[in-house]
């Protein structure tokens, strides 16, 4: 029995839970099993939070989801903001990147600006998962 003492099987009630496998067990196996038994499973699936654009301030679709590195990586950006995907889109149609570095580096600092401001306004009338093709400024 490789050095494992077994004790003699349980029979009837075993602390007042019936015994859960007919076949020979330790005690701690027993009591290990009932333990586990007793326990609630936890959920696996967590819905997705809904998450707000941190520009227009409206619900974010999955689909329509973009993350937007205040800083642009190339410039050593790290922090980012979840937008839509038009948000996002405009202001990569406004402004370069080393715009973006220098003076546009917060989400109050986009929403100082007239152009942002103004599209802002006006997709904030709009459906949550609204696409509409972006095109670029003539003078950046």
């Amino acid at each position: 029995m490789n050095g494992v003492f077994m004790l003699p099987r349980p029979r009837g009630k075993l602390n007042g839970v019936k015994r859960l496998c007919k076949t020979r067990r330790t005690l701690d196996q027993t009591r290990r099993e009932i333990a586990m038994a007793k326990r609630a499973p936890e959920p696996w699936y967590h819905p997705p939070q809904e998450e707000i654009c941190a520009l227009c301030g409206r619900a974010v679709p999955l689909v329509e989801r973009d993350l937007h590195h205040l800083v642009p990586k190339s410039q050593g950006g790290k922090q980012t903001a979840v937008l839509h995907r038009i948000c996002h889109r405009q202001l990569h149609a406004l402004f370069s990147e080393k715009e973006l570095a220098q003076h546009y580096s917060t989400v109050e600092e986009l929403l100082a600006h007239e152009a942002v401001r103004s599209f802002v306004d006006w997709v904030r009338t709009k459906p949550d998962g609204f696409y509409q093709r972006t095109r670029r400024a003539r003078a950046r």
